[in-house]
């Protein structure tokens, strides 16, 4: 529970540098380039992991990690402008659908009927708390193929990120330093392509903001692979806490830190999301 909990907290204070960084006109795509030489350095110093052979590497999960946790963040990007923050959100958390299947079909856990009704509120929980209510805009052409993207993607970071968790041939921490470093060389890959196109210029500041990001995006991941750990047979209850639980805190945070309105609806969401831990953790 308290890796979970920690990885809740790595989390949204992700969102916040992200949300503050649009407020600021930061480029996010730099900022996420340099996070992840933070989290190499941090691996690196914390672990003293090794390059290992990738003959006894799962490589295709590392090679989908190393590609999609950069890609996703500019995929992000895209949809909230082709379709508006509310659609985004909506595909994001609704990602939470596959790795819970993925728990059943792909990881062989029993769900019970309790730990179904578990997962079902909190999913309600999830649907509840975004806000409907605020005007998303309305989705540009071909919109659609973002939200898809980014719905398939969330979903897929999370089995992968389970698997990976769960080959014992190599190191946990060599692996999750692998990841860093193939995140890293894939977003410094889209980088140079954006200064080349003009489409960006190299700024100094971005790599101390992108240092700060990449503390807690190391804090983030880690923990979460150390909660898949601690539950190797459970791996629904860290999939269904996680997401209730940045839904949750990151609507609290909203409220009190950044002034945002709630309604009704995601008042009931907040209050539901706890019940939904309770349920899945006690039974």
């Amino acid at each position: 529970m308290l890796y979970i909990l920690l990885s809740i907290c790595c989390s949204v204070a992700v969102s916040i540098m992200l949300k503050l960084a649009k407020r600021y006109h930061i480029d996010v795509l730099q900022a996420v380039t340099w996070n992840y030489s933070t989290a190499i350095l941090l691996t690196w110093i914390i672990f003293k992991p090794h390059w290992v052979s990738l003959s006894v590497a799962p490589v295709n999960n590392l090679l989908g990690l190393g590609v999609l946790l950069p890609v996703l963040f500019v995929i992000l990007g895209a949809s909230v402008t082709a379709n508006g923050i509310v659609r985004t959100d909506v595909a994001q958390r609704l990602s939470l659908f596959i790795p819970i299947l993925a728990s059943y079909f792909v990881f062989g856990e029993n769900l019970h009927l309790i730990k179904i009704v578990g997962i079902l509120l909190g999913v309600v929980a999830v649907l509840f708390s975004i806000p409907w209510g605020k005007s998303g805009g309305k989705a540009a052409k071909g919109g659609w193929f973002y939200l898809l993207i980014v719905f398939v993607g969330m979903g897929v970071i999370d089995v992968l990120f389970k698997q990976l968790s769960a080959f014992k041939t190599v190191p946990y921490t060599s692996l999750l330093f692998m990841v860093f470093v193939l995140c890293f060389i894939c977003a410094v890959i889209m980088l140079v392509i954006k200064i080349a196109s003009s489409k960006t210029k190299f700024s100094f500041p971005h790599i101390l903001i992108g240092w700060a990001l990449g503390i807690a995006n190391f804090g983030n991941i880690l923990f979460y692979l150390k909660a898949h750990q601690a539950l190797a047979s459970k791996p629904s209850i860290v999939f269904t806490a996680m997401n209730i639980g940045v839904i949750a805190l990151g609507t609290l945070v909203g409220l009190f830190v950044f002034n945002e309105k709630l309604s009704m609806l995601n008042k009931i969401g907040i209050a539901l999301s706890l019940i939904a831990v309770i349920v899945i953790f006690n039974f």
